[in-house]
């Protein structure tokens, strides 16, 4: 059975996030899928716990940004109109 490289403990690796804030975990070796952008582990990745530990404390929010983004705009519409 094949190792998943996602698991590979002594793999290297980047966060990445896309356009709705959204982080993941990704192997240096494989090319970064479109929509995607490095935010951490460059030039040449990091270890995979360290990356998992830059997620968890920069990813406090699991929300979608449009989702966020609409709530706050109902929040501020509600506000002005005095609900």
């Amino acid at each position: 059975m094949a190792k998943n490289p996602f698991d590979d403990e002594d793999g290297t690796f980047y966060a990445l996030i896309n356009h709705e804030e959204q982080y993941s975990l990704w192997p240096t070796f494989k090319p970064v899928p479109g929509g995607w952008t490095i935010v951490y582990g460059e030039p040449d990745g990091r270890p995979r716990q360290e990356v998992l530990d830059w997620i968890d404390q920069t990813w406090t929010d699991l929300r979608p940004k449009s989702l966020r983004d609409f709530i706050a705009s109902h929040e501020v519409a509600r506000a002005a109109t005095g609900e």
